[in-house]
């Protein structure tokens, strides 16, 4: 569902097919993001919803005609609750226990921010755009967390300069760059021209013909947990499916990033004529 979501094909999800997904949501017997333990005795991460999951299922749903406000109305609470102190969120619950430092996570807070962005904005919902904004604008749209708790974060931001697809859940440094300034275009607020220049110029050097060719496989080395015939969850290697081989090839030009380049270079001259990129 993601894939055909990000190839703009959403549409071809059968009715059947989001109608169950929606009846799965609101049968979550969590639907609050379990912390300390003894929040959800039965709750398992790997097995029940995360931020990044929540943030890419509504988007999927938002764009297959469903009023997920309306359907699912705790999904938005989810995210504002989860928010930490610099704008980011976490899937791991244990982040949000660490007292001496903020250790969010870029992959969590992409797909949430992205959601957010949908739809009109209450006062709430406003703030938690622009404390998201504020987020990817400190670390640059590339950069790993500083902390301790998030230190394997700075391992892997050196991956997010390789644009990828379909990026599911994952990050790189276009989407990042494509979500805040959809923010900057619907909010009026202005960009820190430090914030997006490394990013900027590290992509139109990248792709001077303005076409994105994946460069990685976002998904390529994270295991997936399934559900065995025995009713055990167990972690194993990523499946694959057709659609994700025949939109993933490494190298082979990405019509779906490259038109939300094209797009997202639109939008940067627009805020730039309107004075809303600044020094």
């Amino acid at each position: 569902m993601l894939a055909l979501h990000e190839l703009g094909e959403a549409r071809r999800i059968p009715d059947h097919i989001i109608s169950a997904v929606v009846d799965g949501l609101a049968a979550l017997p969590v639907q609050s993001f379990p912390i300390r333990p003894g929040d959800a005795p039965d709750y398992d991460l790997w097995r029940d919803m995360c931020h990044c999951a929540l943030g890419s299922i509504y988007q999927v749903l938002a764009a297959c005609g469903v009023d997920v406000d309306v359907a699912l109305p705790w999904i938005k609470l989810w995210l504002l609750r989860c928010q930490m102190a610099d704008g980011g969120l976490n899937c791991d619950p244990a982040a949000y226990l660490v007292a001496d430092e903020c250790p969010s996570s870029m992959v969590a807070t992409v797909a949430p921010f992205e959601a957010m962005l949908l739809g009109r904005w209450t006062a709430e919902q406003r703030g938690f755009l622009d404390r998201g904004a504020g987020f990817l604008i400190e670390r640059k749209l590339m950069l790993g967390s500083p902390t301790v708790h998030n230190a394997e974060e700075r391992e892997a931001q050196a991956g997010w300069l390789a644009p990828c697809f379909p990026r599911l859940y994952f990050y790189d440094v276009l989407r990042g760059l494509a979500a805040l300034v959809r923010w900057a275009e619907r909010s009026g607020a202005s960009i820190p021209m430090r914030a997006i220049s490394g990013v900027v110029d590290h992509l139109v050097t990248a792709f001077p013909d303005g076409v994105i060719r994946p460069r990685r496989e976002g998904f390529a080395s994270c295991p997936t947990t399934r559900c065995w015939a025995g009713g055990d969850w167990v972690r194993g290697p990523t499946s694959r499916f057709p659609l994700l081989d025949a939109t993933s090839v490494i190298g082979a030009p990405c019509a779906a990033a490259t038109r939300q380049w094209s797009a997202t270079r639109r939008g940067l001259l627009q805020l730039l004529e309107a004075g809303h990129v600044v020094d």
